[in-house]
Formats: C-alpha cells, structure tokens, sequence
C-alpha cells in the first residue's frame, strides 16, 4: 500500500489543528487550576453530568460522553467522589454497572466555576471567529468525530474507541 502524504495544505492545516488544540486544553486546564485545583476533563465530567436526567448517569455512558476511557473516568470519578462533587450509586438493572450522580455540592461547585471557564473559552475561541466560521468550526469538529467514531462501530473494525477499550476493569 502506497502512503498518501499530506499535500502543503492539509499538513499547515494539520499542524494548525495540533497548535490550537494543545494550546486551547492547556488555557482552559489553568483557567480551572487556578480557580478550582482542577483540570478541564473534571469541569467536563461534572458538566455532562448536570445535563444528563436527575444528574445521574452510568458510567460506561458517561465515559462515552466524556470521551476517555473507563479506567480513565474512574479515576476521576474517584477524585470527585473525595472531593463531595460527585457519588457513586448502584445500578439497580445492572449489579455489574454503576451510576454516578452529581451531588448538590457538584452542581453548586459548577455553577461557581462555569462563568470563568465560558469567559475562558471565549477569549480563546469563539472571540476570534465570525458566525460563519463558528458554523464551520461545529461543522468540521463533528465531522471529524464522526467519522472516527464510525471507523470504531463498523463490523470487523477495531473496536478502539476510548469508552469502548477492553484494557479496563469490567465493574463500570
């Protein structure tokens, strides 16, 4: 099989793509250690969970929604637990599974937190798009996703999607 380089604009597109995303998770990872000792995948974890029915959701779907592994959210979910933003319930049609449940605490601890973190990814982000490029932007990002999530769901693909990955433990 030949290799199919990248032309001179999808490698200065490429190396764009790294620059501003590396550079965008680490302003938004110190915006949160400063304000809360707390890197932006814990913000992002206790978001999905205010947004999910009675701030509860199993793990295995919140890794999903998170896009980590289940190891991963674990760990996290660990640190959370410790910290009164979030608990862990059993799943009562699951004995395997379990749920975790963003606490009054949790909610409390995002509503305080989420008003500098959306200052924070506007000053990064969307303050230097128009409207059309914010379109383009949701466009381009979901097709993306998309498309690598659909090379993880096809017959006889590996299946290597993070939340998906068989490396974890199987009691979440």
């Amino acid at each position: 099989m030949t290799t199919r380089w990248l032309t001179p604009e999808e490698q200065r597109a490429w190396r764009a793509y790294l620059a501003a995303s590396t550079l965008l998770e680490d302003a938004l990872d110190r915006q949160l250690q400063q304000e809360a000792g707390m890197p932006h995948l814990y913000y992002a974890v206790l978001a999905v969970l205010s947004d999910a029915p009675d701030r509860r959701m199993r793990m295995t779907d919140l890794a999903e929604h998170a896009k980590i592994t289940r190891s991963r959210l674990t760990y996290v979910v660990t640190r959370l637990e410790k910290d009164g933003a979030i608990r862990r319930e059993n799943c009562q049609w699951d004995k395997r599974g379990s749920i975790a449940a963003l606490t009054d605490e949790g909610l409390a601890l995002l509503e305080r937190l989420a008003p500098g973190h959306v200052e924070a990814v506007r000053k990064a982000v969307f303050d230097h798009l128009t409207p059309e490029q914010v379109g383009q932007f949701e466009e381009i990002c979901s097709a993306i996703a998309a498309a690598i999530e659909g090379e993880g769901a096809q017959e006889n693909a590996p299946d290597d999607l993070p939340w998906r990955r068989r490396s974890c433990s199987s009691g979440q």
